[in-house]
């Protein structure tokens, strides 16, 4: 993964925002991240985040760019026999989260290619483009999504045949208990 970071301070940091040349403005790009969390962990945050004293607000940019983050649930069991909840994945393509001056966070996405106002990914330290692939027309952009999409296809019959198993299973340990069982 990727981190950059960089704060401005000062007369430079005035064309963030007013507010950036007095508490600065904070700009931070994440590329290619992945992290898998417990639930618990998000949930005891509160108690860190609390205080007693009103923070300056710091004007922000954070851009994420191909990040997956999996959420697991690690809180006890209500049923001992359950195979437990299914984790989540929470997959951001490309994601602005800005800061303005009032306070509030935004959370917006890049505009589209066809648009004037196309947000563009930070530079790097090290600038790395990616080689451009010329597609003309609907037939060739269709040939370069046919192994995405085979490989999307291919998640999608795995998971339904995961998710059929947890239904099976489920069913098994529901009859045991309840013999006359039906859906």
């Amino acid at each position: 993964p990727d981190v950059c970071l960089r704060l401005s301070a000062g007369p430079s940091a005035a064309v963030h925002s007013p507010l950036a040349v007095q508490n600065g403005f904070l700009r931070m790009l994440v590329h290619s991240y992945t992290a898998e969390l417990f639930m618990s962990f998000l949930t005891n945050l509160g108690p860190f985040l609390e205080d007693e004293i009103i923070p300056e607000v710091i004007p922000m940019e954070i851009e994420v760019v191909d990040a997956k983050i999996t959420l697991k649930d690690d809180s006890p069991r209500v049923y001992p026999t359950s195979p437990g909840p299914v984790p989540i994945t929470v997959a951001l393509d490309h994601v602005i989260v800005e800061r303005r001056d009032d306070g509030v966070f935004y959370i917006t996405a890049p505009h589209g290619e066809g648009s004037a106002q196309q947000h563009k990914p930070m530079a790097a330290p090290q600038e790395q483009e990616a080689p451009a692939e010329s597609v003309s027309g609907t037939r060739g952009l269709q040939l370069k999504e046919v192994p995405e999409l085979q490989r999307e296809l291919q998640t999608m019959k795995i998971a339904l045949a995961e998710a059929n198993m947890d239904k099976a299973r489920l069913l098994q340990e529901i009859r045991k208990y309840n013999p006359l069982f039906q859906l």
